[in-house]
């Protein structure tokens, strides 16, 4: 018997969760039927011009994804989610007006676009990063089903009226009900009062430096760095069907707006009948070969659309490939989510972002080009030949099983003990940690110290290494540089994970009996000698820095 924390539906009992479903849905509504509409104005033009469509609205978040990222991780997420809805609610307004005057220029319409997009950039991180406050960790899986869901949802109705609308009315009212779609969230997102968490160090650090934190972790996480890979293997062919589908609908179709807007809204109608089936395929193909039947579906959906030219096949085509869209990035989000902890989350999830619309930004004018040289049959024909090759490599780049993997947070280091107080930018620090291990256990230390290195490396250390001393081998020396004393305070209080104290206790199962490892610190000699001070309102006397 399904309990109902496995329903695919279970996160909707979140008051907050379902109140911003509802209000996203009406906002992804309006997107796609301002989408509809801006292609459509672009439809007699090039295939290139048409295609950049999805190049303007993607390729902000390859540009600002990461800094969004650090945004997220060091402002108040609730704030950023506010200003980016009344930022897209203005653009969207120019828009509007713009179109109601006749003044829209296909170079007006790209750049407005492209603006709404940086508000989707500026919003993408935060909005992945605020699921954990809404619903149960176990839940997240189901609510980054739900999400697609919700994408997939609008997918099925917004361009199909969009479509009608613009038909019927002109694209100004598409353009001004998504202008409209923006107050639902915000009005949410102004009631919200949202859990209070600790600050990390991203609060402190400047913004280069917290990029670079992001950057340091997801390239010390193997598991993190598994699901963008298989992000970049599918996405390429898979934008092939976005990019392409209006040509596909004009030109080989013989269809008109309103007829491409059922298209996109057979897509989302399988994406919905996807979500709930989901949970079910899950269980029976598992994470990776959910991966692989998906790229196979989209594949084989682009062939049947680069070969007839019935629109009711066309059609029976694209309801599987809305289950195999939803199935594909559902089991990529959810992989991720649970593996990013907190104090990153908003950066892991941004590198996500840059992987996932840069590879629709940077493929969709690829497609146009390919469409206009090669034909646009040729081209559906070689982004299902990517995806065929995607689905191949599954078996030799799977997704790590993420059973055992908890990134909570775990204080559970010892405060230093200093004869002086370094100051939050005292840098570089040097740590020390010695162990004594018996000659039986040396090569299985090493081997379990492998993952200790990921931990320091993913949580701050600039270097590391393990030496074990040449007149006494049993002895083996531990080594991170940390750049700043405010770092390493950081690997102590809130970037270490139980994952990482798993790793750390896995090793120091090895230690002679009797033994526990030794820890010193050190500091840069160059900055300055240390020197006694005054004793301190407590009346004990410390040690300092001289200054330079």
């Amino acid at each position: 018997m399904r309990t109902t924390e496995e329903s695919a539906w279970a996160p909707l009992a979140a008051r907050v969760f379902r109140a911003l479903w509802i209000a996203q849905l009406v906002s992804n509504t309006g997107t796609w039927m301002q989408t509809v509409g801006a292609q459509w104005l672009l439809v007699g033009h090039s295939a290139s011009l048409v295609t950049l469509v999805q190049t303007a609205s993607s390729l902000p978040v390859v540009l600002l994804a990461l800094p969004s990222g650090v945004l997220a991780d060091r402002y108040d997420r609730r704030k950023m989610l506010l200003a980016a809805q009344f930022s897209m609610l203005s653009v969207a307004t120019v828009l509007t007006v713009l179109a109601f005057q006749d003044a829209l220029t296909p170079t007006a319409l790209l750049v407005l676009t492209f603006l709404l997009g940086c508000g989707t950039a500026l919003m993408g991180p935060a909005w992945q990063a605020i699921q954990p406050d809404l619903v149960k960790r176990e839940q997240l899986g189901q609510a980054a089903a739900l999400g697609a869901v919700n994408m997939n949802l609008a997918r099925a109705v917004g361009p199909a009226l969009g479509g009608a609308v613009v038909a019927a009315a002109g694209a100004g009212w598409v353009f001004a009900f998504n202008a409209l779609s923006y107050l639902g969230i915000a009005a949410v997102l102004l009631l919200w009062r949202r859990p209070t968490t600790p600050r990390t160090t991203a609060h402190s650090e400047g913004l280069l430096a917290a990029v670079q934190a992001g950057r340091r972790y997801v390239w010390h996480a193997p598991g993190v760095r598994r699901v963008l890979l298989r992000t970049a293997l599918f996405i390429p062919g898979g934008a092939a069907l976005w990019s392409l589908l209006p040509l596909v609908a004009s030109r080989s179709l013989g269809l008109g707006s309103g007829g491409y807007g059922l298209l996109l809204g057979v897509v989302g109608a399988g994406a919905v009948g996807g979500a709930v089936a989901l949970p079910a395929i899950r269980r029976r193909l598992g994470a990776n070969g959910t991966l692989a039947a998906g790229a196979v579906v989209f594949a084989g959906t682009l062939v049947i659309l680069a070969t007839v030219r019935q629109p009711w096949l066309a059609g029976a085509a694209l309801l599987p490939a809305g289950l195999a869209w939803i199935g594909v990035l559902s089991t990529l989000n959810a992989a991720l989510q649970q593996r990013l902890p907190g104090w990153v989350r908003g950066r892991g999830l941004a590198v996500y972002l840059v992987v996932f619309q840069g590879g629709q930004a940077l493929t969709a004018p690829v497609w146009g080009a390919l469409s206009d040289g090669l034909g646009l049959g040729v081209s559906l024909l070689i982004g299902a030949g990517l995806l065929l090759a995607g689905a191949l490599s599954v078996r030799r780049w799977p997704l790590y099983a993420s059973d055992g993997v908890d990134p909570s947070p775990s204080d559970h280091w010892p405060v230093p003990h200093l004869m002086f107080e370094p100051g939050p930018a005292e840098g570089p620090v040097l740590v020390s940690v010695t162990y004594r291990i018996a000659p039986e256990n040396w090569a299985a230390f090493t081997a379990r110290m492998e993952h200790v290195a990921r931990s320091r490396r993913r949580t701050g250390a600039l270097t590391w290494g393990l030496f074990q001393d040449g007149a006494d081998p049993g002895r083996f020396v531990e080594t991170y540089m940390v750049a700043s004393w405010a770092e390493h305070l950081a690997q102590h209080h809130s970037r270490l994970t139980a994952n990482d104290r798993r790793f750390e206790e896995q090793a120091r199962e090895l230690l002679v009996d009797g033994t526990t490892p030794e820890v010193t610190h050190a500091f840069d000699a160059t900055a300055g000698p240390v020197v006694a001070t005054e004793p301190g309102n407590d009346g004990i006397r410390r040690e300092g820095k001289a200054p330079r």
